[in-house]
């Protein structure tokens, strides 16, 4: 059947999930009644964003509203609220403004295919993408799809060699949401044992990377930074004191009285076992793709967002798109969606069942959720450091 589609099969398909996942978020409005943003799925944050961030009355993110995420996910924000006034006018609602974010986001979904196709990779992985289900539940949540372009443009970069691009791509990346700047030690490793190259050279390339990843996130940084200081610091001040959410590891041990925590222990041994997880996911897996250490940037943010004390359910949609692109094994990609489906309704249906609503979820069907997503996680981590790497990469790395 995909192959009846042709070549331009993942774009129709594509198509048809990004209008799957507006239904699915705008089938019930922006008034929502009845707890129905939980028990049907359709939450989506730009609904209250459109009121509490100042976005309905044309305030400029940082200088005159508050934002909790950074700079150019909050200028995207900015954005598509300028859109939706213009276009809509004085009949410019929430409504309209999670179209205009479903369709920011659609665009961004299919930055990401074309940049697939253009590295080569395959129609079943481009189809993988296509037809996500993260896509269809996520499309219309958040702006997580900016970073994640940034995260899967770098990554191609790296592929082809292109090591300042990437490493430029990653650093904005981390100005949208963090995670992209998990690539950038494997990009500094990279180049520090590059083979074929003196010491004095590998040295030089890597204080490169390390200067071209700083100037490219303090230039959009630093001028908000300068002038806007206190909203501008809010998102890493948010992220530090909040305590965490429902399907993380943390809260799970917390409300079941295996490891009780509070913020501050939280962020310590979420930290300690990131980066001890971390460099062994590296040093293991560095005697296969030590040629190609951005390989790894996969199973590194995997194994980030399990050790994490926030886990939104949004966030899965950060790592799809690259275990599309670098994933070696069916079933445990399989397993992930799954447990992705189940952590999204568990965790919104806990909210429907505080409001009373039906249907509900306790904080066992979330426990159930993360242990399928999690074991998923750790055999599609186990699988990056030791399976060689995908077709389309091999051939790049020979290209190049």
């Amino acid at each position: 059947m995909m192959n009846r589609l042709g070549p331009n099969g993942p774009y129709l398909a594509l198509a048809l999930t990004c209008l799957i996942g507006w239904g699915f978020k705008a089938h019930c409005g922006a008034g929502w009644t009845g707890a129905e943003q939980y028990t049907s799925g359709c939450y989506s944050d730009a609904v209250p964003f459109w009121g509490l961030r100042g976005v309905a009355a044309g305030q400029v993110p940082y200088w005159e509203a508050r934002m909790e995420y950074p700079v150019l996910t909050g200028a995207l924000i900015w954005i598509e609220g300028l859109v939706t006034r213009v276009v809509a006018g004085a009949r410019a609602d929430a409504a309209t403004f999670l179209g205009v974010v479903t369709l920011g986001n659609t665009i961004l979904a299919f930055v990401i295919l074309e940049k697939m196709r253009d590295a080569g990779v395959g129609l079943v992985r481009q189809y993988g993408w296509a037809l996500a289900p993260p896509l269809v539940l996520y499309l219309g949540h958040n702006w997580d799809l900016l970073a994640a372009s940034f995260a899967v443009t770098a990554l191609l970069a790296a592929a082809r060699g292109q090591a300042i691009r990437a490493t430029a791509l990653a650093a904005l990346g981390g100005a949208a949401k963090l995670f992209p700047v998990l690539m950038l030690p494997l990009l500094g490793l990279g180049a520090l044992f590059r083979a074929g190259a003196t010491w004095p050279t590998r040295a030089l390339r890597a204080a490169v990377l390390v200067a071209v990843a700083v100037v490219a996130w303090g230039a959009v940084n630093l001028p908000v930074a300068a002038t806007a200081f206190v909203n501008w610091r809010e998102f890493y001040a948010f992220s530090s004191e909040r305590p965490g959410t429902a399907a993380s590891v943390w809260e799970l041990m917390t409300q079941f009285g295996w490891w009780p925590t509070d913020i501050a222990a939280r962020n310590l041994w979420s930290f300690v076992l990131f980066v001890a997880g971390g460099a062994t996911i590296i040093a293991v897996g560095w005697r296969r793709h030590s040629a190609q250490p951005w390989l790894l940037f996969t199973p590194v943010l995997a194994w980030f967002l399990l050790t994490n004390k926030v886990y939104s359910p949004q966030f899965d949609l950060w790592l799809w798109p690259l275990l599309v692109l670098t994933g070696t094994r069916l079933r445990p990609m399989a397993m992930f969606l799954i447990g992705d489906v189940m952590a999204y309704f568990a965790e919104f249906w806990m909210f429907a069942g505080m409001e009373g609503a039906s249907p509900s979820a306790t904080q066992g069907d979330i426990l159930a959720a993360a242990i399928v997503r999690g074991v998923a996680m750790l055999w599609l981590i186990h699988a990056a450091v030791r399976d060689p790497a995908p077709g389309w990469a091999q051939r790049m790395a020979t290209a190049h």
